[in-house]
């Protein structure tokens, strides 16, 4: 029953700071979204990057030429030996006829090539692979393997994916880090001035036998305040901002190459994430602000 009495006297105390710093409060909050929603929006792009770079990984290909001297269905045959290398998602069969095809198929002018003969061309695999950071090592695998002639890849464009998302990745830390920090110092800050306004209060419920616990449980649910409606706020906002800004990419022709995800997919991580940093920047700040003046 004490403890129920203690939660209900913090809620209304943290409520009553929370209105009793009307201007600082929603300082703080617009403050606090404004973090929150570029925080979101780097981790949005992050998720979008990320994943059409996923897309052009699986689109990238190997090339495992067999050899020569092997007729079709025997080549055929090589593509099991192909598919038990580990890092192989797919392996898929091209006949010398259809590589002729994909060869005229290069060129607008195909009545050039009409006297080119399949027999110029190797049947081969165009090999996917589940990590393409593993490229290098998985063509030397191939090239192990009896049958194959040759084996061609792009190692430059496989360095470049892996570079690109380790760049995005830390860029997008970095900037989240910057944020929250700042997030902090606002929220902190905040919580501070309260602290000055109630100071009398504050000494009175210490001389006669407060806790610390007890007195900061009113900042800490005011600063819970704060983070919560921040969150939700800027939850909301990121869907607006971010469905305007897929349907203008949609709408643009130039800007069908990015394809940006629904904002349901991300919904339920981007709900948990503003969440979680709201509450973590109001609590947290607000643990912060306390400690340094009970300590006087």
């Amino acid at each position: 029953m004490k403890s129920h009495n203690n939660f209900t006297y913090y809620l209304r105390e943290g409520f009553r700071g929370f209105t009793m710093h009307g201007f600082m409060s929603f300082a703080a909050v617009c403050i606090i979204v404004a973090c929150l929603v570029i925080m979101g929006t780097f981790a949005m792009l992050l998720v979008n990057i990320s994943a059409m770079l996923e897309h052009y990984e699986q689109e990238c290909e190997i090339l495992v030429y067999i050899d020569e001297s092997y007729p079709t269905a025997e080549a055929h045959s090589v593509g099991s030996e192909i598919n038990r290398v580990e890092n192989v998602r797919e392996a898929v069969f091209v006949t010398r006829e259809e590589a002729l095809e994909d060869f005229k198929n290069q060129y607008s002018d195909q009545t050039k090539f009409d006297g080119l003969q399949p027999d110029t061309f190797r049947d081969r695999f165009k090999v996917y692979l589940k990590d393409l950071s593993l490229l290098e090592q998985t063509e030397r695998t191939l090239e192990t393997i009896e049958g194959v002639a040759e084996v061609n890849s792009n190692p430059e464009v496989a360095q470049g994916f892996t570079t690109l998302r380790n760049i995005l990745s830390w860029v997008s830390i970095a900037i989240v880090s910057i944020l929250l920090v700042v997030s902090l110092f606002i929220i902190s800050n905040t919580i501070k001035l309260a602290l000055l306004s109630r100071r009398e209060e504050i000494g009175i419920m210490r001389m006669v036998g407060a806790t610390n616990g007890f007195i900061r449980g009113p900042f800490v649910i005011e600063g819970l305040i704060l983070g919560l409606l921040s969150a939700i706020l800027s939850f909301f906002l990121l869907w607006g901002l971010y469905e305007l800004l897929r349907s203008r990419i949609m709408a643009m022709d130039v800007l069908q190459m990015f394809t940006l995800m629904s904002f349901k997919g991300l919904a339920p991580i981007m709900a948990a994430a503003c969440l979680g940093s709201g509450i973590l920047i109001g609590v947290l700040g607000s643990l912060l602000s306390i400690r340094r003046f009970l300590k006087v």
